[in-house]
């Protein structure tokens, strides 16, 4: 018995560590991304839409983490990586030349609509109808963004750090999960997101160089 629990206190211990290390990572997750569109002044590649899906994952997700009472170690990452992917969506706008009345107008609904999800205006019983609807929303986010890399066949905007971090910081969860909770809602979402984020990753790889240099690469082979 004694050794069963101290077991099990060495997994929390190890899961806890994980926790800490995968929050520590998420404060860069989109600063590669971010300063990629700052260099190269385009956002060629990169889905808006997917953006917003992304987006409206996270809201949720952090909302009913938040209000389900989880251990904030557990789903500290989704408020820092909210403050990175609205930063990223604003140049995106920027750089597409989408910054209009309408990109105003679509904010302040945004803001209103995540202020009622996080401080309990909207019912709880909603936010955790829509939870199980975050992981189609996140895997769907990821599946534009790779369809977008290979639709334009350039991903010279896209930066391959973020999409690996973003891989890796989704498979630790699906461990500390596990051990915090086991709830199979969010374990599905992880799972999912963290094959979808290797995919988007290597598709970055190979379409990192334009179609031009590509064409010019097997001319010389």
């Amino acid at each position: 018995m004694a050794f069963a629990t101290e077991r099990t206190n060495y997994i929390q211990l190890f899961a806890d560590f994980l926790s800490i290390i995968t929050i520590s990572i998420c404060f860069i997750l989109k600063v590669p991304q971010i300063l990629k569109l700052l260099q190269m002044k385009t956002a060629r590649g990169i889905n808006l839409i997917g953006l917003l899906m992304e987006l409206t994952s996270y809201t949720i997700m952090m909302s009913y983490n938040y209000r389900s009472g989880y251990s904030l170690l557990s789903y500290l990452e989704y408020p820092i990586i909210w403050i990175q992917e609205l930063i990223l969506i604003f140049l995106v706008l920027k750089y597409k030349n989408y910054l209009n009345f309408y990109a105003l107008f679509g904010s302040g609904v945004y803001f209103s609509i995540a202020g009622g999800l996080i401080l309990g205006v909207v019912p709880k019983g909603l936010l955790a109808f829509l939870v199980p609807l975050c992981t189609p929303i996140g895997a769907s986010s990821k599946v534009v963004q790779l369809v977008e890399i290979l639709k334009t066949g350039n991903a010279q905007s896209v930066s391959i750090l973020t999409w690996f971090i973003s891989a890796f910081t989704n498979f630790t969860r699906v461990f500390t999960i596990t051990v915090e909770s086991a709830d199979l809602t969010l374990l599905l979402n992880f799972i999912i997101n963290t094959f979808l984020s290797t995919s988007v990753m290597v598709a970055a790889i190979f379409y990192k160089d334009p179609p031009s240099k590509l064409e010019s690469l097997k001319k010389q082979q």
